[in-house]
């Protein structure tokens, strides 16, 4: 079964930081985009960052740069995003996707994971 599973959420204060694992089953990352995004209700979803399993390649959303880091243990199968001076504005639903490298869409998604950041 083809799965990703988003873990590390929970509750931080501004200033702290957290780190989001995404596990991916049935699939291995290679050839794959990872991406992770946000979303709060009634907000549009965000993408926030991606690494290409291919090149290394990454992208971060302006909000975040600087902040976070998105890396990739191809070994592991995991994409990890490391989130430090976390804001109140970070809280959201992450979630992560993936997209075949060079594909449009993102095809595979998680379940999501809450990060809450209190002031």
């Amino acid at each position: 079964e083809v799965q990703l599973v988003e873990s590390g959420g929970g509750l931080v204060k501004a200033g702290g930081s957290l780190r989001l694992s995404c596990a991916a089953s049935g699939f291995t990352l290679d050839d794959y985009t990872i991406g992770w995004f946000r979303q709060v209700p009634g907000k549009e979803r965000e993408g926030v960052s991606s690494i290409s399993s291919t090149d290394g390649t990454t992208y971060y959303a302006d909000s975040v740069k600087g902040r976070f880091t998105i890396s990739s243990d191809n070994a592991k199968n995991t994409v990890y995003l490391q989130m430090n001076s976390l804001k109140p504005e970070d809280t959201a639903v992450y979630y992560c996707a993936a997209r075949l490298s060079g594909a449009y869409a993102y095809t595979q998604w998680g379940q999501g994971t809450q990060v809450t950041v209190s002031s």
